[in-house]
């Protein structure tokens, strides 16, 4: 049962009792003034309210503990976390189990690749573990290059630049590249990296409704004559949703309005296009179509970072003066080697995109013929099973678990309230078998939730 039975009330209406007394708590946690430094007379001593010096009293960790108290008060245990005991694509081991996965980026299989890793023991051998400085130093190796330029040739522009972190390439990029006097404009469900750089970067900022360009168009009519330089932001691949942007009209705007325009395509590489090329292979676009690409090597390419790709002004202008490549410690040469041998990997094998795209699209079909809510996914490699409450996507993910099927939830604030999901991962080498008894089993789960 998804519900366990309470003494007194009804399961439903104890859940939704503890809800509200949780939203109570946090309203009440987030709204609680606080005592704010005031003038003191000469000679009085100060007292420092003690919230200010105790991490235990800190506003977001007191909420966090009010969401944990509540969770253990029904019954839940923490969803995240998990210790996975090897590597992750269709399967994984927990606990001495092993599960049907659903949490993992690893589209292609490319970790655990036989051939990337042995790229990468190749590169310890050779490198070291670390190149031990910034690039710019003494941190730079041929394989930092060797990386750049094979992504700089699959997006067919000048050059490109890889950085440690992906979030962090959002946050340094655009908040180096932009300005109080710039305006960005990004979809309303992009990325946190992304609204964190803009908030580095002290420009304006103006969200538009998901996908929705004719909206973006006119906010461009209004704005575009009051700021310097304008930035569009979008996503190849929305992480949360598994839908994707009308690139060619988002282009066709960003040129007559004279913007930049910059796609994330962290989800969308080695996903989207017939040889797994992203975005721009899927709609035959030309690489300078776009002017910043950006991407991680965390997802397809098996690895960990991000990189941005473009013309030259733009690669070096970043390399010389963006204080998120310039101050850190380059590239790992095993994970530089790794992610390379991956890219390669991806133009040899286009069967295994071939697999991932028909196995998201099977996935999609038979959610929706359960009577899955599979939202606006388009069956690329992300598709989510919207639920509608935090606490029944806790409740679905422990059962799902407890029936072999690791599938994490993604809840509030991370998205809103009622669209907590859990949110599927596919790989290529799950299988229609494991596919099919996943839905069957989810849609038994909710049938008997919805009872």
């Amino acid at each position: 049962m998804i519900k366990p039975k309470l003494p007194g009330l009804a399961a439903g209406l104890k859940d939704k009792l503890i809800q509200q007394a949780l939203e109570r708590k946090l309203r009440q946690a987030t709204s609680a003034p606080s005592a704010a430094p005031s003038a003191r007379p000469a000679g009085a001593r100060v007292v420092i309210p003690e919230e200010f010096y105790r991490f235990h009293l800190h506003p977001s960790y007191k909420q966090l503990r009010i969401l944990n108290d509540g969770a253990a008060r029904l019954g839940l245990q923490n969803p995240f976390f998990k210790l996975h005991e090897g590597a992750a694509s269709d399967h994984t081991r927990i606990g001495g189990k092993t599960y049907i996965n659903y949490s993992s980026y690893n589209y292609l299989g490319m970790s655990g690749d036989p051939e990337v890793n042995a790229a990468a023991k190749e590169a310890i051998d050779r490198y070291g573990t670390s190149v031990s400085a910034s690039r710019l130093v003494s941190g730079e190796r041929p394989i930092h290059r060797e990386l750049e330029l094979e992504i700089a040739r699959l997006y067919g522009v000048d050059d490109a630049v890889t950085f440690v972190s992906g979030h962090a390439t959002n946050v340094s990029t655009i908040g180096h590249l932009f300005g109080p006097r710039d305006l960005v404009l990004h979809d309303e469900l992009i990325h946190n990296s992304v609204l964190q750089g803009i908030q580095l970067s002290g420009a304006r900022r103006l969200p538009f409704p998901h996908n929705d360009w004719s909206t973006l168009d006119n906010l461009l009519d209004e704005q575009r004559h009051q700021f310097e330089r304008v930035l569009i932001v979008l996503e190849g691949i929305y992480s949360m949703d598994g839908d994707y942007p009308d690139l060619p009209r988002f282009v066709e705007i960003k040129r007559r309005h004279r913007c930049f325009l910059m796609v994330d395509e962290a989800h969308s590489l080695g996903v989207m296009g017939a040889r797994g090329h992203g975005i721009r292979e899927h709609f035959g676009l030309d690489g300078s179509d776009v002017d910043i690409w950006m991407g991680t090597l965390s997802k397809t390419l098996a690895g960990c970072g991000g990189y941005i790709a473009g013309e030259t002004a733009l690669v070096e202008h970043l390399k010389f003066l963006a204080p998120g490549f310039l101050y850190s410690v380059g590239m790992p040469p095993s994970v530089a080697a790794a992610s390379l041998a991956a890219l390669k990997r991806m133009q040899q094998v286009p069967e295994r995109v071939q697999a991932l795209q028909a196995r998201g699209r099977f996935f999609l079909e038979r959610a929706r013929a359960a009577g899955i809510d599979t939202g606006t996914s388009q069956g690329l490699a992300v598709i989510p099973a919207i639920i509608g409450s935090s606490l029944k996507a806790t409740r679905l993910s422990a059962l799902m678990f407890d029936h072999g099927i690791n599938v994490q939830p993604i809840l509030y604030p991370a998205v809103p309230e009622r669209s907590a999901r859990l949110r599927f991962f596919i790989s290529c080498s799950h299988t229609e078998a494991q596919i099919q008894q996943t839905v069957d089993q989810l849609s038994q789960l909710l049938r008997t939730a919805n009872r």
